[in-house]
């Protein structure tokens, strides 16, 4: 599986045959990059320590990450990041843009998305995501407070609720789209809205079912259609009859 933090652009041949990322041409470009990345309530530094080995500390309120510079630059080479200053400053860029969210982003600006809730890609659930440009990173609590976490879920089930999602009727099929796909499954949050969209747009089938595949559109069909729909794809997806939708739990991260 490619290695998306770093941008995940390389070919595959790049992947294949990786040519390794030099730890002093690494410790060069950070020093020219991370400047540019600071922002307010974020760390970036890259500390040189003499016989132990450089690091390289992202700290964001109660986050903090600690990476040896020398693995870093190890898994830049196993990503595929090409051994040239230009890729190396942009592997370096979408790293720091990949940081965990922390509990205040989530609190502020998350958005509630349909995701994954098990690693064999059988079952879904609702996760908080917080944009980062055109990133939408998942966020993990890192409180302790149960109450805190249901007022940060709340709000953005509030949130997906106002999330502009494109709606298409294609003959029998409705598609949910967004220009950042993770973002599409925001729609479900208000299922009664989206039928009644659904039905304005001209699609009357009496019982629909969403074919929910996370981070790709949503389609909505009849029963029948919907099964067929989810036969003919090759990325695993459930498919859920409407009155589901208001039960889908949230995914326990605590």
């Amino acid at each position: 599986m490619t290695d998306t933090r770093f941008g995940g652009s390389a070919g595959l041949l790049q992947r294949l045959r990786p040519v390794r990322v030099d730890v002093a041409e690494l410790s060069e470009v950070a020093d020219a990059v991370f400047p540019a990345l600071a922002a307010p309530g974020l760390r970036i530094e890259l500390l040189r320590r003499s016989g132990a080995g450089s690091v390289v500390v992202l700290e964001e309120d109660e986050r903090s990450v600690r990476v040896p510079l020398h693995d870093l630059a190890d898994d830049m080479t196993r990503a595929g990041v090409a051994p040239a200053r230009d890729a190396i400053a942009a592997a370096l860029t979408s790293w720091v843009r990949h940081r965990p969210v922390t509990d205040a982003a989530a609190a502020a600006s998350g958005v509630a998305v349909v995701d994954w809730s098990d690693r064999r890609e059988t079952s879904v659930g609702w996760r908080v995501v917080v944009r980062r440009g055109a990133l939408a990173l998942p966020w993990t609590p890192a409180t302790a407070d149960a109450d805190a976490v249901d007022r940060t879920r709340a709000a953005a089930t509030g949130r997906a609720r106002d999330v502009a999602v494109d709606l298409r009727v294609e003959g029998p099929v409705a598609l949910w789209s967004h220009p950042l796909p993770v973002l599409a499954s925001a729609a479900l949050a208000a299922p009664d809205r989206m039928l009644h969209r659904v039905r304005t747009a001209g699609l009357t089938t009496t019982e629909l079912h969403a074919v929910v595949t996370p981070r790709r559109p949503v389609a909505c069909a009849g029963p029948a259609i919907a099964a067929r729909l989810a036969g003919e794809t090759t990325e695993s997806s459930v498919t859920l009859p409407w009155a589901e939708l208001s039960g889908l739990p949230w995914i326990q991260e605590m």
